[in-house]
C-alpha cells in the first residue's frame, strides 16, 4: 500500500509517515498542498493522509481535485478542529474519512489500512501459496507451519507477490507499492531484499525471476 501525507508540520508528518511505515506501507510526505497535487500526478495512491489546513493551496482543493481524477486514491482528512459541521463539510468534499487532532497513531493506522482495502480490490486477510501463509491482519508469515522473521520490506514484497496471484510483478511495481519515492529505479534495492526473502522462505524456492521482467510465485 502506498500512502501520501501532506501535512504543513514537518515534525507531525514525518511521525505519521514512520507509523505507516512501521506498518509496512510505503509513505511519502508533502508539505503543502502544491507539492501534493504534484506528487500525486507522479504517483499512483492508495491513500492520502490530508491536513485540510494546508497553506497555499488549501486541503479543500487538493481533495476536490483528488476527487475529481476518479482515480481510486481515498481520503483520510485531518483538522484541528473537531466540529460536527467540519466533519460534514470535509466529508462532503468527497473525503472517505475524518480524524481531529490531536489523535491515536494506532488509530491512524487502522484507519489508513481500511481505507487502503476500499481503494483495492477486495481480497482476503490471509494469502496462501502452496504452504505459504501471509496473515496480513497480524502481520505474520509461516511456511510449512513454520514463523518466518521477516523485515517490513520483505513482508511487503511477499504481500505483494502473493496479491499479484502468479502474474509477474516488475522490480519498477515493487518500488512504487512497497518503497518510498527516494529509492531509485536503477539501485539494486529490490534485487538484495528479495534475496533476503528467498533466504528466510528456504528451498524450494518459492519466488520465480522472469527474465527481464520481473518476479512472481511459482504455481
Amino acid at each position: 500500500m502506498r500512502v501520501l501525507v501532506v501535512e504543513d508540520e514537518a515534525y507531525l508528518a514525518e511521525l505519521i509517515a514512520e507509523g505507516l511505515r512501521a506498518a509496512a506501507m510505503a509513505a511519502d510526505v508533502a508539505m503543502d498542498g502544491a507539492e501534493a497535487l504534484r506528487r500525486f500526478a507522479d504517483m499512483d495512491y492508495d491513500v492520502l493522509v490530508l491536513d485540510r489546513d494546508l497553506p497555499g493551496v488549501h486541503g479543500d482543493q487538493v481533495c476536490r481535485q483528488v476527487v475529481r481524477s476518479g482515480r481510486h486514491t481515498r481520503i483520510l482528512m485531518l483538522t484541528a478542529s473537531g466540529t460536527v459541521r467540519d466533519r460534514v463539510e470535509g466529508l462532503g468534499l468527497g473525503a472517505d474519512d475524518y480524524l481531529p487532532k490531536p489523535f491515536s497513531y494506532e488509530e491512524l493506522v487502522a484507519r489508513v489500512v481500511a481505507l487502503g482495502r476500499r481503494a483495492r480490490p477486495a481480497l482476503p486477510p490471509v494469502l496462501e501459496n502452496a504452504d505459504i501463509t501471509l496473515d496480513t491482519s497480524r502481520r505474520q508469515a509461516y511456511r510449512g507451519g513454520r514463523r518466518l522473521e521477516l523485515s517490513r520490506k520483505e513482508f511487503a514484497v511477499l504481500e505483494t507477490l502473493l496479491r499479484a496471484e502468479g502474474a509477474v510483478v516488475s522490480p519498477e511495481d515493487l518500488i512504487e507499492q512497497v518503497w518510498e519515492e527516494h529509492v531509485s529505479y536503477y539501485s539494486n534495492t529490490v534485487r538484495v531484499t528479495v534475496s533476503k526473502l528467498r533466504a528466510k522462505l528456504g528451498d524450494p524456492n518459492p519466488i520465480e525471476t522472469v527474465s527481464g521482467a520481473g518476479y512472481r510465485m511459482a504455481p
